[in-house]
């Protein structure tokens, strides 16, 4: 991520409630897919729970740039 957009992250967490919470949310799935992938084996079942973690870490990244966006445009 861009210093310029950690910035405005920064400036917009007070304000946007749903900003705040799509950040904790992807920090807290980064997290356990890090977990996960430290593991020198997984079963099935880690291995699709880890493949979900990242496709709602990647939505809600998805989510965080749109309301980016509407901040870089004004």
């Amino acid at each position: 991520m861009e210093k310029r957009d950690e910035e405005l992250i920064a400036s917009l967490l007070d304000e946007e409630p749903e900003l705040k919470e799509l950040m904790a949310q992807h920090r807290a799935l980064g997290e356990r897919v890090d977990e996960l992938s430290k593991r020198p084996y997984l079963t099935t079942e880690e291995t699709m729970e880890k493949k979900r973690l990242q496709k709602l870490k990647l939505s809600g990244r998805d989510r965080i740039e749109s309301i980016l966006a509407r901040y870089r445009k004004s």
